[in-house]
């Protein structure tokens, strides 16, 4: 029942709605988690016990951290062990949090990453000639539990740090976790953004009903028209690499990278939209990332919620112990201001690209793929100032539509060579392909055919540049700071529904669909 399906929109969806409005306010939340739960039960069946179990620990946890403050609070501390007592609360609290967390983790890690381990640890032990190696281990995963782990840690965390306080509703933290329309892709909410709101039960109303209907047409927009008729193509280069190499290994790149936008973006815009129709302000998790000029900036558009849960949970916890602090200090008394803040970011920054590539899946490639962004970003931050000196000294604005347009495609080549590494089988199949490049490169797959031999016809190529064009103009416009939509709201009856119609027509006439077509999966749902 995945978003883009005839069953959600036209039956699930409809159906959750008109249960919603006719039930009382005070028992709405409960039309949400049941709809959650069925939604969740759909794809993982009987592993709805995995979400449970994260719904409860954390409850429970969070109860735990709250009564331990009251139970501090309301002690006599006698004056000579009050510093004691106080060391023996904040230790109490620090294990009570990391219990918490490491029961997230240890699901998480058993179920996602154990097969990966055993497999690389079976390299090991084959090459130290051990006569027996680790049996194979393959477990299911629930959808969703690389989104709502995080946001279970974040909540715990939260309430550690006293951000927010302790939910002693059982059902609004169920919810929260649970939400059906950012479970399969996210985003990653925090519990302050959307756990009240749900829980309030407040009734639809026509315009952000209305308001949430176009923005999800928009993301099937690009979910049928790009993401699903691009599917093909890029099936066929990726799972048969050897066939190809150069311009075709090139386009089967720089296809996937708008392939992947289109279908993550896609499937977010129609989370947004439906979170909106409930009265859910869900946060955005793109914002124009093509329009970038560096691979820093790219990450702080493009999934935006992982960065700023990875910026708060690990990059802030890191910079902040005693050692990184320490070397800070150090760092910045032996080699100055500028290079004495790289090095002291160098591990909070690893840790925050290693998770960041291991969060994305089990294989070499992923982390290679974090590494990457590493390595780009630290050499960025590092070569700042000569560049900020050379643009200076030539007298080269760094508002310049040229320069400008330098550093756009300088962007775009970074991040089209990360995505296929990102996109490969494994780490070695993306090395030969991004070898084969420059081996296999020959300027006549452009003129003879090649490309209209990957599955798609000229027809199909017409179709994917003009929804290219509108995706892109949609983005131009809301990189001016323009909203569409609060424009559109602005027009009579008769424009806004001719709008609307129009639109769908559009999305009927040039979506992927039928014989011919590969559907794809929610890209991001196998996270």
């Amino acid at each position: 029942m995945a978003y883009n399906s005839i069953l959600y929109l036209f039956i699930f969806l409809p159906a959750v709605m008109l249960t919603y409005q006719l039930t009382p306010q005070c028992r709405r939340y409960r039309v949400l988690l049941g709809a959650s739960y069925v939604f969740f039960l759909s794809f993982s069946g009987r592993l709805l016990v995995y979400l449970l179990f994260s719904t409860l620990s954390i409850h429970h946890m969070g109860l735990w951290l709250a009564s331990c403050k009251r139970d501090y609070l309301s002690a006599d501390h006698a004056v000579e062990d009050k510093k004691a007592q106080k060391a023996a609360y904040e230790s109490k609290r620090r294990q009570i949090l990391w219990l918490g967390i490491g029961l997230q983790l240890a699901i998480l890690l058993i179920l996602k990453y154990s097969g990966f381990f055993q497999e690389n640890l079976n390299i090991v032990l084959k090459a130290l000639s051990f006569p027996r190696l680790l049996p194979s281990i393959n477990f299911a995963l629930p959808i969703g539990i690389s989104f709502y782990t995080l946001q279970a840690i974040s909540y715990l965390t939260d309430v550690y740090y006293e951000k927010i306080p302790a939910d002693d509703n059982l059902g609004r933290l169920a919810l929260y976790l649970s939400f059906f329309p950012a479970l399969l892709e996210g985003p990653i909410c925090r519990y302050s953004q959307t756990a009240e709101v749900l829980y309030q039960g407040n009734p639809l109303e026509y315009g952000k009903v209305t308001r949430g209907l176009q923005r999800i047409l928009w993301g099937l927009f690009k979910k049928l028209v790009i993401a699903d008729r691009l599917n093909i193509l890029v099936e066929t280069v990726f799972d048969t690499p050897n066939h190809y190499g150069g311009i075709i290994v090139i386009a089967g790149a720089v296809l996937y990278t708008f392939q992947l936008y289109a279908d993550f973006s896609g499937c977010i815009d129609m989370t947004i939209g439906t979170g909106e129709m409930f009265g859910a302000v869900i946060p955005e998790n793109f914002r124009q990332p093509f329009f970038s000029k560096t691979a820093s900036e790219f990450w702080r558009r493009w999934h935006i919620t992982l960065g700023g849960w990875l910026k708060d949970y690990i990059f802030y916890p890191l910079s902040l112990t005693r050692f990184v602090k320490k070397l800070g200090r150090h760092s910045r008394a032996r080699f100055g201001k500028h290079l004495g803040q790289n090095l002291a970011s160098f591990l909070p920054l690893f840790g925050v690209w290693m998770l960041n590539g291991l969060w994305h899946g089990t294989g070499w490639n992923y982390i290679f793929f974090g590494m990457y962004y590493f390595v780009l970003i630290m050499t960025g931050n590092l070569l700042e100032p000569a560049v900020q000196r050379v643009t200076d000294r030539l007298r080269i604005p760094r508002s310049n539509p040229l320069y400008r347009g330098v550093q756009t495609g300088k962007l775009l080549l970074i991040v089209f060579t990360g995505e296929l590494f990102f996109r490969a089988k494994d780490l070695t199949t993306g090395i030969n392909m991004f070898l084969s490049v420059f081996t296999g490169f020959r300027l006549s797959s452009v003129t003879d055919g090649s490309l209209l031999k990957l599955g798609l016809s000229l027809a199909d190529f017409v179709a994917l540049f003009l929804g290219f064009i509108a995706v892109y103009t949609v983005d131009t416009i809301h990189e001016n700071g323009i909203s569409i939509r609060d424009r559109i709201s602005g027009w009579n009856i008769l424009a806004r529904w001719s709008f609307l119609y129009a639109a769908i027509l559009v999305v009927i006439l040039l979506g992927a669909y039928g014989d011919g077509y590969l559907p794809a999966k929610l890209i991001y749902a196998g996270f």
